[in-house]
Parts: C-alpha cells; sequence; structure tokens
C-alpha cells in the first residue's frame, strides 16, 4: 500500500490514463479515485510542471492517501476500482472539459509554471489523452457490471488538506459531497454521525454541488447511487492509517450502499 508523498512504481510510468484493480471484485460498488497520484507524463512538459519535488509531495499535486485507501477498500468490499495515473495538476478529471479550472494555473498560492501560458492546442491534447480514458473506463465498467445484472452504487474517495493558506483549520475528519441524489449519502452522513470521535461535514469543505464533475457525470447522468467521500489528510498520511480508515469505513459503505439500493432515485 503506497503512503503518503506517493512516489510512482515502474509498472505506473507508461503513459496510461488510468489504474484498474480488483477488476474482478462481485460487489455491486464501483470505487473510484479521481486524484490518486502525482504522475507528470513524459509527454506532458516533459514530465516536469515546472515545480520542486516538495510541491509535487503536496495536495496541490494529488488527494495524499486516497490512492492507498481505495485500493484497500477494494480489497475489503470485493469491489472493482479504477483510479488516476495523472496529477490533477496535468488535468483535473473531478471537472467538466468546459470548466475554468479544469486546468490550474495557480493552486493554494503556488503559481504552476508550465500551465500557466497553456495553449487550447496543449489543453486539447491532455483532454484527449489522459481526462477523456479515463471517463471512458468508468464508463465501460459500469456498462460491464450492468449487463452482469448490478447495478453499481458509485463511490469517489479523495483527501484534503487540514488547512488551505490564510484560511481557517479545517475541523471535519470526513466530508460527505453530494447534490440531487442523497440515496447514499444521507444515511451515510447518518451512519457516520453515529460515531462519536468523527465530526463529519455534508458537503464541506467542498460542494458537492458542481456539474459536470464525476459524480454527476457518471452518477446523476445515469441515474446511479453515487456519493464523493473526502477524507482529511493527516488522517491518512501513514500505511497504518490508511489501513485503519479503509478498515472502518468498508462495513459503514457496504451497509449504506444496502440502504441506498431499496430507495427509489429521485
Amino acid at each position: 500500500m503506497q503512503q503518503d508523498n506517493f512516489q510512482p512504481t515502474a509498472n505506473l510510468l507508461d503513459e496510461k490514463a488510468f489504474e484498474a484493480a480488483h477488476c474482478e471484485g462481485e460487489a455491486a460498488i464501483l470505487l473510484l479515485c479521481d486524484h490518486a497520484t502525482n504522475i507528470v507524463p513524459p509527454s506532458v512538459a516533459g514530465g516536469d510542471l515546472g515545480l520542486p519535488p516538495e510541491d509535487m509531495g503536496r495536495h496541490i499535486a494529488f488527494d495524499i492517501g486516497a490512492r492507498a485507501v481505495t485500493l484497500e477498500l477494494a480489497r475489503l468490499l470485493d469491489a472493482p476500482a479504477l483510479l488516476t495515473r495523472f496529477s490533477r495538476l496535468v488535468i483535473d478529471p473531478n471537472r467538466g472539459e468546459d470548466d475554468p479550472t479544469l486546468v490550474m494555473r495557480l493552486y493554494d498560492g503556488t503559481i504552476i509554471p508550465a500551465n500557466r501560458h497553456i495553449t487550447e492546442e496543449e489543453k486539447a491534447r491532455r483532454i484527449a489523452d489522459w481526462h477523456r480514458p479515463y471517463h471512458q473506463a468508468i464508463d465501460a465498467q459500469i456498462d460491464r457490471m450492468e449487463a452482469g445484472g448490478r447495478i453499481p452504487a458509485l463511490i469517489s474517495i479523495h483527501s484534503y488538506t487540514p488547512r488551505l493558506q490564510g484560511r481557517a483549520p479545517r475541523p471535519w475528519h470526513v466530508g460527505v459531497l453530494w447534490h440531487h441524489d442523497g440515496r447514499l449519502a444521507l444515511p451515510l452522513m447518518e451512519r457516520l454521525r453515529a460515531e462519536p470521535d468523527l465530526c463529519i461535514g455534508d458537503n464541506e469543505p467542498y460542494s458537492g454541488q458542481l456539474e459536470g464533475d464525476t459524480m454527476s457525470r457518471h452518477g446523476t447522468g445515469r441515474g446511479l447511487p453515487h456519493v464523493l467521500i473526502e477524507l482529511r489528510h493527516d488522517l491518512i498520511e501513514t500505511e497504518a492509517d490508511q489501513r485503519l480508515w479503509a478498515a472502518r469505513l468498508a462495513p459503514i459503505l457496504a451497509e449504506t450502499v444496502k440502504t441506498a439500493a431499496r430507495n427509489p432515485a429521485p
């Protein structure tokens, strides 16, 4: 299991847009991780966005700890998972293709040199090479699951920094992001709030009401129950904590997915 400051291993260095894990999983769940790695492919600005390694190890480049939690959840839940193999600074898969923040030029006070004067041609190439194949893989996996008689619940795993520059500390341990469809989000929040040591955010620290993002596209767009889970990354920086949180979340998610399956779509 990968730890904090993810360093790509040899088998992740080829220029593929996504990683598929536990493909044989039989649960009616599809796990997603939009910001799994800080890899900059060699074909993108020569594999260097102009940032030093210390910046590429920060939350601006990827969701720290999220990949490992996703992979462990896939194992525990017996569920397939799809994870990106490129940094969010290359292009953000959790944005629609026409979103102005699709390629970030400035993030949490840091200028991204290779993105500062990006051309429309380069943006289109990154969409074609990285953004679009990931979403096509999600569509294909959903199609396979539905063809096999399983209507998948989509669970997207993210992490967030405890504090942005110049902002107050974020108190939530877990954020549950959702929009139109509360089939999964509402029972999940109710179950998590029953845990006495947890502070749970309802559409915190970000709003799930973003048209064109991953959950909007594949959840709302296809009428599937879905939720985006944000874990504060200081809680999942180590391998032990990643395993601990996956083990804690797995039975809660399994329970709430069953609840969501009994409720009609909005």
